[in-house]
C-alpha cells in the first residue's frame, strides 16, 4: 500500500509553538532531532507528513492509533526510517516493512510511505 501527504510548513510552525502539539504528536527522539536541526519547521513538517503518509499506507489513518505511535527516525546519513510502537504493532498484528521518503521546499513539506509484505 502507498500513502502520501503534503502540508504547508507555516501551518506546522504555528502549531509547534504549543508544547501540547509537540508532545502529543512527536516522540522525545523526534523532538530532539528537530532541536538538533535548529528547530527548523521544515524538519518538523516533514516528520509530520511522514506520520500521515504511514497512517494512510496502513489504510486506516489515525482512527485506531495516535501519531505518536509512529516514530520517524534518521540514519546517520540522514535517511529517514520508521519505528512503530508496540501498541501499533499489536493493532496491525504484524511489523510491516516500511519505506519512506521526505522532501520539502521553503514552504511545503511532503512524504510518501510504501508498505511491502
Amino acid at each position: 500500500m502507498i500513502g502520501i501527504d503534503i502540508i504547508d510548513i507555516k501551518r506546522v510552525e504555528e502549531k509547534a509553538k504549543k508544547e501540547t502539539f509537540l508532545k502529543g504528536i512527536f516522540t522525545e527522539n523526534e523532538i530532539n532531532y528537530y532541536q538538533k536541526k535548529g528547530n527548523n519547521p521544515a524538519t518538523l513538517a516533514g516528520m509530520f507528513c511522514a506520520k500521515e503518509a504511514v497512517a494512510k499506507a496502513f489504510g486506516m489513518g489515525f482512527s485506531k492509533f495516535r501519531p505518536i505511535d509512529i516514530e520517524i527516525l534518521h540514519h546517520e546519513s540522514g535517511e529517514p526510517y520508521v519505528s512503530l510502537s508496540e501498541n501499533l504493532k499489536a493493532i496491525l498484528k504484524k511489523n510491516p516493512n516500511l519505506n519512506i521518503s521526505i522532501s520539502h521546499t521553503d514552504t511545503i513539506a511532503t512524504a510518501i510511505a510504501i508498505t511491502t509484505p
